[in-house]
């Protein structure tokens, strides 16, 4: 009732429900007291034999009826049904919600907490943790990188080496933490930038040329140019990318929305827009840890870099 400013719906919909209650329960009661003669027909015949008696209806019957309204006005009076009386219980949906999130979580954050407190890599090695892990992602993360994390048009696989944000079991637990926004600019409504679709099209052969495809050598040669003065920033000279930026790297064989000239042209023109979502306040850094384990697990993640060891200089008189 929450969504009504008056509370004249409330008596209403109360008045509505009580009158319909007690309705049937006098309803009933008349019936009882009906005249009925057993044996006598209505003068309804069917089907040539079939007649409709004047019979009263059998005790069991009728009194299911009444243990009926009984019971919906002991309903009524204990659970919410009339308007915005909350009922003697004070149930609500809501709270009943809450107290299984709070059941479960008094149940389950001790073990989620225990993982918490192991490195990363641990836990993508642990059985059961990737077994709870792969429910997390099954739950929260399927919907856009499918069931096999392989990802979709526009949605990151995640079981590959190619990696937006960096692929670092770390650089994935930030992602899953707090998310991710990539903006590609659209460049079509500035053809002073890319020369119009005419200089879109150059541009697209020269990044094709990058990955080994197909593609026009003359417009290469010319959106070469093109690129180094507006991709460059973002992608790289080389066109490798730049992890910092989620800027792709366009010298692999890994599109997101796919390598074809007219998409690449699209994405020049229109731009892309892209984000994930952070998952730190709606899961907590437990869930999120065994998320990013699940992950790691799936043989895509990249192993941190090994600093170098310190120079160590030693004097003849060491030796």
């Amino acid at each position: 009732m929450s969504d009504f400013v008056s509370g004249f719906w409330s008596i209403y919909i109360t008045v509505i429900v009580l009158v319909s209650v007690i309705g049937c329960g006098v309803l009933l009661w008349s019936q009882d007291h009906a005249r009925s003669t057993p044996g006598m027909t209505m003068g309804h015949v069917w089907d040539e034999t079939l007649e409709e008696y004047n019979n009263p209806l059998p005790n069991w019957w009728r009194w299911m009826f009444y243990i009926t309204v009984a019971f919906s006005l002991a309903y009524l009076a204990l659970y919410p049904g009339l308007g915005s009386y909350a009922g003697q219980l004070n149930w609500s949906s809501r709270g009943q919600y809450d107290k299984e999130i709070a059941d479960a979580n008094a149940s389950y954050d001790p073990i989620f907490d225990g993982y918490l407190k192991q490195d990363l890599i641990a836990v993508a090695a642990d059985p059961k943790a990737r077994e709870m892990g792969r429910s997390l992602f099954l739950t929260y993360c399927a919907q856009c990188h499918g069931s096999d994390a392989k990802g979709a048009k526009g949605f990151p696989n995640l079981t590959d080496k190619d990696w937006l944000w960096g692929g670092e079991p770390g650089q994935i637990e930030t992602t899953i933490l707090d998310g991710r926004s990539g903006v590609m600019p659209p460049y079509g409504g500035n053809p002073d930038a890319v020369g119009g679709e005419t200089g879109a099209r150059e541009i697209a052969s020269y990044v094709r040329s990058l990955s080994g495809l197909t593609y026009d050598s003359i417009k290469a040669s010319q959106g070469k140019e093109r690129f180094a003065t507006v991709c460059a920033a973002c992608h790289g000279l080389d066109g490798k990318g730049n992890q910092a930026l989620g800027a792709p790297n366009l010298t692999d064989k890994t599109w997101l929305y796919g390598s074809s000239e007219a998409t690449i042209v699209e994405t020049i023109t229109k731009g892309r827009s892209n984000s994930m979502p952070g998952h730190r306040d709606f899961l907590g850094a437990a869930k999120v840890h065994l998320l990013a384990a699940y992950v790691v697990g799936l043989g895509g993640s990249v192993q941190p870099a090994t600093p170098p060891a310190a120079a160590v200089t030693v004097s003849p008189g060491n030796k």
